[in-house]
């Protein structure tokens, strides 16, 4: 297979100055509720791009849990190379792919941790396997395999059969601060639409069109 010769002509929509408004956190919100009505799978997933204190990008998919006080909230453990790189570098961007309304949202920003309290309040709602999971799990660690983990969950699951599981120190919420938010909207002929807002300051936002 030739995968030079794979293409899609985009079709589906447009995207105007005058459609988007002023505000990029309201117009995302718009286009999420979209992305849940079209059925998008996992509409919340998004990529969280990081770099190393060495200038060393990665990237891997997390998920969006809240957009509040215009800040993108999403859950992790602090420990982590995403956690580690974000300890020395807390600038950081999101991108949300929704193939099938040929839509993308590109946001940069400053992360920072979330309040505690918080963190503690979406940890106790998560399902028990879920915060089994964030409790033992030594993440971007090199393991011996997959028992090993499975080991350490029993372990914890006997631990807090009868008592409350807190959550641990090393795993909580971070909120990023947008300071620039791209709309793009895929179109025939490559000739796609974007639209991005920069922040001057405070919720005071300027937009402009940029070439595909």
């Amino acid at each position: 297979m030739n995968i030079r010769d794979l293409r899609q002509d985009y079709k589906r929509s447009c995207l105007d100055e005058d459609d988007s408004g002023n505000d990029p956190i309201v117009f995302f919100h718009q286009w999420l509720d979209e992305a849940i009505k079209g059925e998008v799978p996992d509409p919340t997933a998004m990529s969280l791009s990081t770099v190393s204190s060495d200038g060393r990008p990665s990237s891997r998919m997390v998920l969006l849990k809240g957009v509040e006080n215009e800040q993108f909230v999403f859950y992790t453990n602090y420990e982590s190379r995403k956690g580690e790189q974000l300890k020395v570098n807390p600038y950081a961007s999101l991108l949300f792919f929704w193939p099938q309304l040929e839509r993308q949202v590109r946001i940069e920003g400053k992360a920072e941790l979330t309040d505690s309290h918080e963190s503690d309040r979406y940890f106790m709602s998560r399902p028990l396997e879920s915060r089994l999971s964030a409790l033992v799990s030594p993440q971007s660690r090199v393991i011996s395999g997959r028992s090993e983990l499975e080991i350490l969950v029993e372990h914890a699951r006997a631990e807090f059969r009868n008592k409350e599981m807190r959550r641990p120190e090393h795993w909580g919420g971070y909120a990023l601060i947008p300071e620039l938010i791209e709309f793009w909207q895929g179109r025939t002929g490559r000739l796609h639409d974007r639209i991005r807002y920069r922040r001057l300051s405070g919720s005071e936002w300027v937009k402009e069109r940029l070439a595909p």
